[in-house]
């Protein structure tokens, strides 16, 4: 196949994909919660490496642990916030429409909950079956689980949007009455824990305190989505929040020594995301902010086909990158840890030639992760007809990977 007519092939799926695109579709939405999906595995990527054992076993570490500087990289990778604004305005829309077409909100709600539930059951028994016969090839049992570890790590995500999707009903009637205010209470729910774990009276406080910041640390920003959703949340809001979170973000780092870094350190007695400290949700509103008031802009660019065609694929496979880009690295990282210490995959993260190196390997990741996305991409669609059987052993496969990934066996 010659250049002209791969060009010309792709001409074609782009005006198609294009063409098939409803008017009324909400590009910038799309376009936002596509940018926020491709963060999840480039700050994974870049943001995470290994080290190599005497015995040849991979481990978890962190550039950040040897270049500080990498700190603002992640201000910018992290961008859950606004994947949870534009997953609460979508949520509000969805439930709108469930309403008007006479759906209980059980039935909206199981909907919604089973395409966020089959890709992690998948993925997750699939490892479960992997793992074995990976031990049985001669992959040392410390580079499995830290590559188990490395796949459930974003799975909590899942778990906590899935909660948080079942109080949408409660979001979409607490913005009717507060309007954008409705937000308010679970950023003063997230100031006063990080005030009692790390203000005066810290040390008499018990450790599982922080986990009371799990809920309305991320609803904050879900919430804002259904405010903005309602047409409770507009351009004056988008300004307050941008320059608000932005003050805050800036005041908590030089006065209140918030660290710097949006992801944890290995090493570190203090972490902003795990889980959310106030500093995330002052990202989350100036993030938020931003969002709102480059809508109408992003909306335009992605009127040119050849911007719009990239979104839609994204989106449509958003649980695939999800649940599995951490397996595309591993993909790599796994066979290459036999060769030994390898700069940008399985050399410790530690030196200007990893950095390098790490850069060289991004590309390699996503042909990887695009060519396990070709059939992991089957989870995300209905199981069909799948027995009972089937879908029991998916699940006792899921929960036996899961028991092996956190350390409990």
């Amino acid at each position: 196949m010659t250049l002209t007519t791969l060009r010309a092939s792709a001409a074609s799926a782009v005006s198609a994909i294009d063409a098939k695109t409803p008017a009324h579709r909400d590009r910038a939405v799309d376009g936002l919660r596509a940018l926020a999906l491709l963060a999840v595995p480039t700050g994974h990527w870049l943001l995470g490496g290994f080290t190599l054992d005497t015995q040849g076993a991979l481990h978890n570490a962190s550039p950040l642990s040897a270049f500080g500087f990498f700190a603002p990289l992640s201000w910018v990778l992290q961008m859950l916030g606004v994947f949870f604004l534009v997953g609460g305005y979508a949520s509000a829309l969805s439930y709108r429409r469930a309403q008007e077409r006479g759906t209980s909100t059980v039935h909206w709600l199981r909907g919604r909950l089973a395409r966020l539930g089959r890709p992690v059951l998948g993925v997750t028994a699939v490892w479960a079956a992997m793992i074995p016969v990976l031990y049985a090839l001669g992959v040392p049992g410390a580079t499995l689980r830290t590559g188990a570890t490395l796949v459930i790590q974003p799975l909590w995500f899942v778990g906590v949007y899935t909660v948080i999707t079942a109080f949408t009903p409660f979001c979409i009637r607490a913005a009717r009455r507060l309007g954008a205010w409705a937000a308010a209470p679970l950023l003063a729910v997230v100031a006063t824990v990080d005030f009692l774990r790390y203000g005066p009276f810290a040390t008499d406080m018990p450790s599982w305190l922080s986990l009371l910041n799990l809920l309305p640390g991320w609803m904050f920003a879900y919430q804002l989505g259904v405010c903005w959703a309602q047409k409770r949340l507009g351009r004056r809001g988008a300004w307050v929040l941008l320059a608000g979170g932005t003050a805050l973000f800036a005041a908590l780092l030089l006065a209140f020594h918030y660290p710097a870094s949006m992801v944890g350190v290995p090493g570190e007695a203090r972490t902003n995301s795990h889980p959310p400290s106030l500093l995330v949700l002052a990202l989350a509103a100036a993030q938020s902010g931003a969002a709102i008031l480059l809508r109408e802009r992003i909306g335009r660019l992605l009127r040119r086909p050849a911007l719009w065609a990239p979104v839609v694929v994204i989106n449509l496979s958003a649980m695939t990158i999800l649940c599995w880009h951490q397996t595309a690295m591993l993909a790599a990282a796994v066979p290459a840890s036999f060769a030994g210490a390898i700069p940008g995959l399985t050399a410790g993260p530690d030196t200007l030639a990893w950095i390098a190196g790490r850069l060289a390997w991004l590309p390699v990741f996503a042909v990887l992760l695009g060519l396990i996305g070709r059939y992991a991409r089957g989870f995300e669609s209905p199981w069909g007809r799948a027995s009972r059987g089937i879908r029991a052993l998916a699940a006792l496969f899921a929960a036996g990977f899961t028991v092996f990934a956190l350390g409990l066996a």
